[in-house]
């Protein structure tokens, strides 16, 4: 009787393990074109179910409180940014299981994100430094929809700060991206 258990737990132990070799969900390499802040995006995985992806664009950004003065009315600094984010994905298992959709990283996740932006090319405000920079966790989402176009959504607490050393915390920054996702060859 014992033998036979042991037989059987080993059988299905075994089993399991095939099932999660053979499980092709996770994260894949993914080159993005975003046109709200504009900008090239590279997506790669460092993990089954995680990816870092770097961006590179000029796009636009509101003023931080300890690092920009003299504005009024709405705010907008347009400078180049450099934007990376290490992303974990929480349910890509589950949206499979419910036939939705997991094509070039479509789930939710959680990640720590960098910012840094450079000199502006327009502004209506006065910067403490011409380079700034934030850091922070956040929660998001990103989906593929139809062929090619890509939605990310998320929302977290930052810490920014400047060259000069002057930084503090800011409770919620947004990033909304709107993009497409480059096709393979």
């Amino acid at each position: 009787m014992k033998k036979n258990l042991l037989f059987l737990l080993f059988g299905l132990l075994t089993t399991l393990n095939y099932a999660q070799e053979k499980n092709d969900i996770g994260t894949k390499k993914i080159w993005r074109v975003n046109f709200l802040n504009p900008a090239i995006e590279l997506e790669i995985p460092t993990g089954q179910y995680s990816t870092f992806s770097s961006a590179l664009g000029i796009g636009y950004g509101g003023g931080y409180p300890d690092l920009t003065s003299a504005g009024n009315g709405f705010i907008y600094i347009i400078s180049p940014f450099a934007d990376f984010q290490q992303k974990w994905f929480y349910n890509l298992n589950k949206r499979n299981r419910k036939d939705r959709n997991t094509e070039n990283n479509s789930g939710n996740f959680v990640s720590l994100r960098f910012v840094t932006r450079g000199n502006s090319i327009a502004e209506n405000v006065y910067r403490t430094s011409d380079f700034d920079f934030t850091v922070g966790p956040t929660w998001g989402i990103q989906r593929k929809y139809g062929e090619n176009f890509h939605l990310l959504f998320d929302i977290g607490p930052i810490y920014y700060f400047d060259t000069n050393g002057n930084g503090n915390f800011y409770p919620i920054l947004l990033q909304l991206n709107l993009g497409f996702d480059l096709k393979k060859k």
